[in-house]
């Protein structure tokens, strides 16, 4: 009897000590608390884990990570260093195809740099540490869209039915929250650009898109030193007039000087030929027209814009990207020479302003290819 007492009494013991080890307020490390690449480095055992580090370029094999002109949308490496250029000290990251068009840094090189957290399990990619199966991405401290253009305040209001979308899905989207918008007369373009385009450093002037020119308000006309509108997407390439429409959209609509305007023409926009006159930077040929390098991003979101805009359901023509230049009545291109210019040059403040004031003071929509660059490449990829 007293011997089973004593052997209850010590079940019991057992039991209070093993309670006390559960509630006991030790620290024990949390999901919520990333590791560090040298970390990760070290714990490649297949695990799932959060890790923190810094984008420093595109592994493209064992001992390679590139720094530019990244190939594809597949793998970033991090670091524990934005300087880190040592690929052992390097984690080679997966990006899912799910993930690629908002990761990927083909498509958004200004990743690199970024310090970001990535959630996957911890094993070896090109031969090398890694993460495989990479299911989350998101900046360090919780943002889930990286830049530029990534994060948008829109994002749970205007954009919330696009969120999360690519390809068709996307652009059916993206269309129906941006078509219903107040439409212009051609005599209100006038004195909207005026506050759109105005110059920043100068509020009684006007910015002048392929130029770059500060030029007064005032000096709007059609003579020869003064500034007219420029429709981006050129009236013959989309069967438009200036009535209320296509033709009067401010969100591809321009100031621009009357010669240079003259020069453009109605021609696609490519690389290359002859420089033009009063146009640093600007270059045409027969059937092209090559922007400033600072607006050819701006160029290639207006016409982005159009395309999705006008789907040929509300009495005006189906307007389409084209991968060739010619004289198509309502394609217009080069696509991929324009894809490529809206990686390469990022949204500018100028932009999101007049972004802003377009929707909020003229024709109540947005430019969604201003707020997030990156859905080219998820809808023209």
């Amino acid at each position: 009897m007293n011997r089973h007492l004593g052997t209850g009494r010590a079940l019991a013991l057992a039991l209070i000590s093993a309670l006390v080890v559960v509630l006991s307020p030790v620290a024990p490390a949390t999901a919520a608390t990333p590791l560090t690449v040298s970390q990760a480095i070290g714990q490649q055992t297949g695990a799932t884990q959060t890790v923190r580090g810094y984008v420093v370029g595109q592994p493209t094999a064992t001992n390679t990570v590139v720094r530019s002109d990244f190939p594809n949308d597949y793998a970033l490496a991090i670091a524990d260093s934005a300087s880190q250029t040592s690929t052992s000290q390097m984690l080679y990251v997966q990006i899912p195809s799910a993930y690629r068009a908002q990761w990927g840094l083909k498509t958004n090189p200004g990743l690199m740099g970024k310090q970001i957290d990535v959630t996957g399990a911890l094993s070896a990619y090109f031969s090398h540490p890694g993460m495989t199966g990479t299911s989350a991405f998101a900046l360090a401290g919780g943002t889930t869209e990286p830049p530029p253009g990534g994060t948008s305040p829109w994002d749970s209001t205007y954009y919330a039915p696009a969120m999360g979308k690519t390809g068709t899905a996307l652009r059916t989207s993206l269309h129906d929250i941006i078509d219903a918008h107040t439409q212009l007369s051609y005599d209100q373009v006038w004195t909207a650009l005026k506050d759109t385009d105005q110059d920043p450093a100068n509020t009684a002037n006007v910015i002048e898109l392929y130029t770059g020119r500060s030029i007064s308000k005032s000096s709007n006309g059609g003579n020869l030193g003064q500034w007219n509108r420029e429709h981006v997407w050129a009236q013959s390439r989309g069967g438009f007039t200036t009535s209320a429409g296509p033709g009067t959209d401010l969100h591809h609509i321009r100031p621009e000087d009357v010669a240079v305007n003259s020069t453009r023409g109605n021609k696609d926009f490519d690389l290359g030929g002859s420089a033009v006159s009063g146009c640093t930077d600007c270059w045409t040929d027969a059937d092209s027209f090559e922007p400033r390098d600072a607006v050819k991003g701006d160029v290639a979101r207006m016409l982005l814009y159009m395309a999705i805009r006008y789907e040929g359901g509300d009495g005006f023509n189906n307007l389409e990207m084209s991968s060739t230049v010619g004289s198509s009545s309502t394609l217009i291109g080069d696509l991929e020479v324009l894809i490529a210019w809206n990686s390469e040059d990022p949204v500018s403040t100028f932009e999101m302003r007049r972004n802003d004031r377009i929707h909020s003071t003229w024709q109540g929509n947005r430019n969604p290819f201003i707020d997030h660059p990156e859905w080219a490449t998820a809808i023209w990829n």
